[in-house]
């Protein structure tokens, strides 16, 4: 059956994951219309987004999500706060509220498909998770990082809300930490002992000027890049898979003195398992910053196994993890 003429309404369009999938809904001769909303105003044209019509609007705001789906045939929810200062209550509301907001508001203009941004996250960092974790796997909240916590807990309510709109295909992407040159949030999500180094860099990517010894554990994790989760993405707008959840990632497995290496850094190898036994301990200390929550991240390997994305959606990403890397802090000036 024919896609032509989808009109598609995009909840945080300038971002990361909004940078990688955008230039390609404008590319798709099967999308007619793009609606962005967005709390800051933007131009599309500016961006070379033909097909977009700016809509202020807020994911805690339902009139204002159902006066801008009308018509719609697809939303894709990227719109999520991962860390930043503000209060537990507000990520919150923007987070957990405002993507039921954005499913039920979607339900409510008779859209065929939701899309939403999930994360390996999900599957939380328990001792019992395997090797390599495939989609039938459960999600399981974290033990305190807020953001893997709300992931987990999101995918529960969206698959309640699911199961009471039957005509609403529900698609839920799993990604790693996401990079390349528009990772505006990769800043806040290096794992661990690079975290300092990744807030100091990634805001304006560029390797350091000079080598200095850095202490690394031996810690496993995969990466993409923005322009494969934007294939994924435009994937699941267009129907080209079963409804369901995907993982997806850069081909590889890096370790966290791979990324060191490729900032300039010279690492020093630390033992997996003291690595991340010290991370389940920071984890655990009381009254830890949102941000600072990340270092559970750490304290176990959660590598995922993205088979069924590429046979069922027909997905294949063009970057693996260290060309990601890589792609993130070449120079463009």
């Amino acid at each position: 059956m024919s896609q032509a003429g989808l009109t598609v309404a995009v909840t945080g369009p300038t971002g990361t994951f909004g940078s990688g999938l955008m230039p390609l809904l404008q590319d798709d001769d099967r999308i007619d219309r793009v609606i962005g909303i967005a709390r800051r105003p933007f131009d599309p044209a500016e961006r070379g987004w033909s097909k977009m019509a700016y809509r202020q609007g807020d994911v805690r705001d339902p009139d204002a999500l159902r006066a801008a789906f009308v018509g719609v045939d697809v939303v894709v929810h990227l719109a999520f706060l991962i860390s930043g200062n503000a209060s537990r209550e507000t990520i919150r509301a923007i987070n957990v509220d405002g993507t039921l907001n954005v499913f039920r508001a979607a339900a409510a203009a008779g859209a065929r498909r939701f899309v939403y941004a999930s994360s390996v996250a999900a599957y939380g960092f328990h001792a019992d998770n395997p090797e390599l974790i495939d989609e039938d796997w459960p999600v399981r909240p974290a033990s305190r990082l807020f953001y893997a916590q709300e992931k987990a807990e999101l995918e529960e309510l969206l698959q309640r809300e699911a199961a009471a709109a039957p005509e609403l295909a529900l698609y839920l992407l799993r990604p790693p930490v996401v990079l390349g040159p528009n990772a505006v949030g990769a800043k806040d999500v290096l794992p661990g002992p690079l975290a300092p180094l990744g807030r100091r860099l990634l805001g304006r990517p560029r390797r350091l000027p000079l080598p200095i010894p850095l202490l690394v554990p031996e810690h496993p994790l995969q990466l993409i890049h923005e322009e494969d989760v934007g294939r994924a993405l435009q994937l699941c707008v267009v129907g080209a898979g079963p409804p369901g959840a995907y993982n997806i990632a850069g081909e590889g497995v890096v370790t966290a003195a791979d990324v060191a290496r490729e900032f300039g850094a010279l690492p020093i190898r630390l033992p997996a398992g003291p690595g991340q036994a010290a991370a389940r301990a920071i984890s655990r200390l009381p009254f830890l910053p949102p941000v600072a929550e990340w270092v559970e991240a750490v304290s176990r390997p959660a590598i995922m196994d993205t088979t069924r994305a590429r046979e069922q959606l027909g997905w294949r990403p063009r970057y693996t993890g260290l060309e990601a890397l890589r792609d993130t802090l070449r120079d463009r000036s």
